[in-house]
């Protein structure tokens, strides 16, 4: 059962950007660094850098974090839960809110490289016990 509370601690990180962005998308428009009509289809005005960035940070955060939500349901659906998945899962989540303090922050883009390259293989990792464990407990 311990496996939501890192999936709740994504859902948060999650939460916690996709309002940041909505916070700095709202100061940009009432600023007039944005027109207003460049929401309307994404195109045809320039878009902020820092708004940029953001947008599609919340776009990565609907990516490989989908599959760590899918993990870690059938990792409570089946019982794999043990002291290696809870692990693996706070690493995830601890290397995603790395990566993104990165993104949103500094941007250096090697840095923000390793923590995804790590935060991918912590997830294949996470995978691969829930696969093992159905294994031989089949």
């Amino acid at each position: 059962m311990e496996i939501v509370y890192p999936m709740f601690a994504m859902f948060g990180l999650t939460v916690f950007v996709v309002f940041r962005m909505l916070y700095l998308r709202y100061t940009a428009a009432r600023n007039k660094e944005i027109n207003m009509r460049f929401f309307k289809s994404y195109r045809g005005y320039e878009e902020p850098e820092h708004l940029r960035v953001i947008s599609r940070h919340v776009i990565n955060l609907f990516e490989m974090p989908m599959l760590f939500y899918v993990v870690g349901i059938l990792i409570l659906q089946t019982g794999q839960t043990g002291v290696l998945t809870l692990s693996l899962a706070w690493a995830y989540v601890a290397l995603r809110g790395v990566h993104s303090y990165i993104h949103l922050t500094s941007n250096k883009v090697m840095m923000r490289f390793r923590a995804f390259i790590a935060s991918c293989l912590v997830l294949v990792a996470l995978w691969l016990t829930m696969f093992i464990g159905l294994i031989s407990a089949g």
